[in-house]
C-alpha cells in the first residue's frame, strides 16, 4: 500500500481524470505528489520521458495521460489518436519498469470493449470482436497499453494494473462543443440555451439509447482503491451499475442548469451504440462504491463550469 508520503507520479494531471486523482490523493493526506505539464514533458518523447524517470524515480504512477476526445474528433484525427497514446503508454510504462516503479495503475476505456458484446460487458469479452468503429483508433491504443501492463507483469513480475471506468464528467472536462464527450455537450448546450432565452434544445437521435455515466471524483477514488488493494493482472471495470436513457440523463441537465423548454430529437441522425453499460462486480466484491450521486455529480460539475466558463 502507498505510504503518505510515498512518492506519486501522476501523469495527465491537469486533464478530468489526472487532476481528480490528484485532488482525492491530497485529500487523503498523499503529500508526495509530483507532476509535470504537457508543455514541460512531452510523453511522446522518449528521451525526455527516460530523463524524468531517471531523475525524479517515483514509487508509483497513476497513467492518466491521453489524447481524448469525442467522436468527431476520433473520425478526424484517427492517426494522432492512436499515435499519441502508443507513445505516451509505451514510453510511460517501459520506463516505470527500467527505474524501478513499484506499482502502476493504467487508465484504460469502456471503448475497448467489442460493439457487439453482450451487456453489461464484463472483463473476460475483451477481444472478443472489434471495437466500435467510430472510436477504434483510441480503442486500439488503448487496449495495447492494457497489454502491455500485462506483458510486464508476466515476464517481469511488475505490479501493473489496468483498470476501465465508464463514461466520465467532472471539473476540467472539455466542453467545447465540437470536440467533446456527452455529457459536457449536454452541460454547455442547456446554459446556453438557458442564458440566450432559448425555448428548446435539439438532440441528435432518438433519447433512447441508455448510457452508463459516473463523475469523476468518483472514478478517482476507485484507483485510489485498487492501487491499495489490487494486484491482478486482469483489468478492472470502476462503474455505477446502473444506466440512464439519453433523455433521462438530458432532463437531469435540464434540471441543474435551469432551462425550462423543450428538448426535441433529430431522429435523422444516428443513435450510435444502444446501451453501454460495465459490469462492476469485480471491484464491488472488494469493496469499493461510488459515493457520489449522478445528479449531485451533474450539479458539481455545472458549479465548476459556471466558475470557469459562466
Amino acid at each position: 500500500m502507498m505510504d503518505k508520503n510515498s512518492k506519486i507520479y501522476i501523469a495527465g494531471h491537469n486533464g478530468l481524470v489526472g487532476s481528480a486523482i490528484k485532488r482525492a490523493l491530497e485529500k487523503q493526506g498523499y503529500d508526495n505528489i509530483i507532476f509535470r505539464s504537457s508543455a514541460e514533458l512531452d510523453l511522446r518523447d522518449q528521451t525526455a520521458t527516460e530523463d524524468f524517470f531517471k531523475k525524479e524515480t517515483p514509487e508509483y504512477v497513476f497513467l492518466a495521460a491521453a489524447r481524448v476526445g469525442g467522436v468527431k474528433a476520433n473520425m478526424e484525427k484517427p492517426a494522432e489518436f492512436i499515435y499519441d497514446n502508443l507513445q505516451i503508454q509505451t514510453n510511460v510504462i517501459h520506463f516505470s519498469h527500467k527505474y524501478g516503479v513499484k506499482k502502476l495503475l493504467f487508465l484504460s476505456s469502456n471503448c475497448v470493449y467489442p460493439k457487439e458484446a453482450p451487456q453489461p460487458f464484463k472483463e473476460e469479452y475483451l477481444l472478443q470482436g472489434p471495437p466500435e468503429i467510430t472510436n477504434e483508433p483510441y480503442a486500439i491504443a488503448k487496449i495495447a497499453g492494457m497489454k502491455l501492463c500485462q506483458a510486464y507483469q508476466k515476464q517481469y513480475g511488475n505490479k501493473f494494473i489496468s483498470v476501465m471506468p465508464a463514461s466520465l464528467f467532472g471539473p476540467n472536462d472539455n466542453f467545447d462543443l465540437q470536440n467533446s464527450h456527452f455529457v459536457p455537450a449536454l452541460v454547455r448546450k442547456f446554459h446556453e440555451a438557458h442564458i440566450n432565452g432559448k425555448d428548446f434544445v435539439e438532440l441528435w437521435g432518438t433519447g433512447k439509447p441508455r448510457r452508463e455515466i459516473m463523475h469523476v471524483d468518483n472514478a478517482a477514488m476507485a484507483c485510489i482503491f485498487l492501487m491499495n488493494e489490487y494486484d491482478g493482472i486482469e483489468p478492472v471495470n470502476i462503474g455505477v451499475e446502473y444506466d440512464y436513457t439519453i433523455l433521462d440523463i438530458a432532463k437531469m441537465v435540464a434540471r441543474v442548469t435551469g432551462f425550462n423548454g423543450r428538448i426535441i430529437f433529430d431522429e435523422t441522425k444516428p443513435d450510435g451504440v444502444m446501451r453501454k453499460l460495465l459490469d462492476s462486480s469485480k471491484i464491488t466484491n472488494f469493496g469499493w462504491k461510488p459515493q457520489l450521486s449522478l445528479e449531485d455529480g451533474l450539479r458539481q460539475t455545472y458549479q465548476w463550469f459556471m466558475e470557469q466558463y459562466g
